[in-house]
Formats: structure tokens, sequence, C-alpha cells
């Protein structure tokens, strides 16, 4: 059996995402893991409204606050220690990190 350790970052500050990035791939590099990524996904841009009054009521408003939202995905396959040591790092407050860990099974045949 393998384990399949999905890391999924985001990120409004595009340059600490990248040199997070970045430092992920040349330490699971340097230690032989197999890295598949990172894959970028197109930015997301969202807007929030903001409302001038907390009364349900008001419904003024000022301009919406837009910004921009960067993903990059990878995956390490096996090296169950070194994909532990990767995600218990201490990450940028400016970088949502999710970890995902999928249990794959060989396609051979058992008796």
């Amino acid at each position: 059996m393998t384990f399949v350790t999905r890391l999924t970052l985001q990120s409004g500050d595009r340059a600490a995402l990248d040199s997070t990035v970045d430092d992920i791939k040349t330490t699971a590099e340097r230690k032989g893991a197999a890295l598949k990524g990172p894959h970028s996904h197109p930015p997301e841009k969202l807007s929030v409204p903001q409302h001038q009054r907390l009364h349900a009521d008001d419904e003024r408003q000022f301009s919406s606050w837009t910004y921009t939202v960067f993903t990059r995905e990878l995956e390490i396959h096996g090296h169950d220690g070194i994909a532990r040591n990767l995600t218990e790092r201490a990450f940028p407050d400016s970088i949502h990190v999710e970890v995902e860990v999928e249990q794959r099974r060989g396609t051979g045949r058992t008796n």
C-alpha cells in the first residue's frame, strides 16, 4: 500500500506562495521523494461586500473589496516521513494549507 499526500496551498500573496512551494519541492527532491507538481490553478478573483453599518435594515455599502487567490497543488507519493515533516512545518500566516492523505492499493492480484 502506498500513501499519497496531497498539499493544497492558497494565498493572496503570490510571491510568498511560490517561495513556499519552491522550498517544499526542493526539500522533497533532496530527500528523494516522488513528487508530482506543483500544479497551478487559474487565479480566482473574489469580491466581498462591505456594509457601512451593522444594522440588518441598513443597506448602505462601501464598494466591494476584491482580491485574488492563487492556488498550487503538490502530491507526494510514499515517503510518509518526508510528507509528515513537510506538513508539520510552520507556514507563513498569509498561506492557507490543506493536507489530504489517501491510501492506495496496488493493482496486483491477492490470493
